[in-house]
């Protein structure tokens, strides 16, 4: 069953970044991020209610409540860096370098969770890596100045962020109820957004926000709420190792709308680079 909520997982991550890079083209992206963890944590509190967790709160140990903080935070960092390359660069450029993550998820998971490592998994971990560096390798000459290519460090960062997130989300979830645990999470995450906000004081945008913006930064507060539920309910009953993987395949749902809605189109170079990471996904769950 676990293995379903990890693909659903998948399917809604894929819907949020399409819906987001479309809410945040006239907005700022720490701005939206911190609107749609709104409705994020309206979300998952929600799902804490109808299942009936809220009264297991005061079982949370203190190592449990750590760990989730810690992890809200990573998730936090992802969210802000990830978004911001979204806005910067294209979807399909984006998306590859955030779903290589699953590598160093692996890493991490071997080394601090003692999740074995078989050769299948470093042959799907090399699969991956590699299609991630033909999808994003090549440069168009207008491209090629550090200005353009912020999007790339924002994009690497939010990688980094999301296998931290992974690993320290396990960890968390461990002892508590998953959608409590999310929803956790989410307060974390919604307090970091906002600081972020203020700090730079974009906190006066949010007026000039116009109303099909609001539509698509609410759509994918949903979609990630969606995602987030699915995600950690099978990343507890499941390896996170696997159940990592199969959420990067979200990657196929994002190329696939960027290329309907944002006429955003893959070269040869980068659609083989787009199944050589499938492929790694797929030997994963071998």
């Amino acid at each position: 069953m676990w293995i379903l909520f990890a693909f659903g997982a998948a399917l809604f991550a894929g819907l949020t970044a399409i819906l987001a890079k479309i809410g945040i083209k006239n907005v700022d992206s720490n701005v939206a991020t911190a609107i749609r963890t709104i409705i994020i944590l309206i979300f998952s509190w929600l799902m804490v209610f109808i299942v009936g967790s809220f009264n297991t709160i005061s079982d949370i140990s203190n190592k449990t409540l750590i760990f989730l903080i810690l992890s809200g935070l990573a998730t936090g960092g992802s969210w802000l860096c990830y978004f911001k390359a979204l806005q910067l660069g294209d979807v399909n450029k984006v998306t590859p370098i955030d779903k290589s993550s699953t590598v160093l998820t692996m890493i991490l998971a071997s080394i601090i969770l003692g999740e074995s490592l078989k050769f299948t998994k470093i042959l799907g971990m090399i699969a991956i890596g590699i299609g991630t560096y033909m999808m994003i390798i090549k440069k168009d000459e207008n491209e090629k100045s550090i200005e353009s290519n912020k999007w790339m460090f924002y994009a690497i960062l939010s990688a980094v962020f999301a296998s931290l997130t992974s690993i320290l989300g396990k960890i968390g979830i461990s002892g508590i109820e998953s959608n409590l645990g999310t929803a956790i999470r989410t307060i974390v995450v919604l307090i970091m957004a906002w600081i972020v906000v203020f700090v730079s004081k974009k906190q006066g945008d949010i007026k000039n926000i116009d109303k099909k913006s609001w539509v698509f930064i609410g759509l994918s507060g949903i979609t990630t709420g969606l995602s987030w539920l699915c995600y950690y309910k099978a990343l507890q009953d499941g390896e996170a190792s696997v159940v990592v993987p199969i959420d990067k395949l979200s990657i196929l749902v994002t190329i696939a709308f960027s290329y309907v809605f944002l006429k955003e189109k893959l070269n040869k170079k980068s659609f083989i680079g787009l199944i050589m990471i499938v492929i790694g996904t797929l030997i994963l769950l071998v």
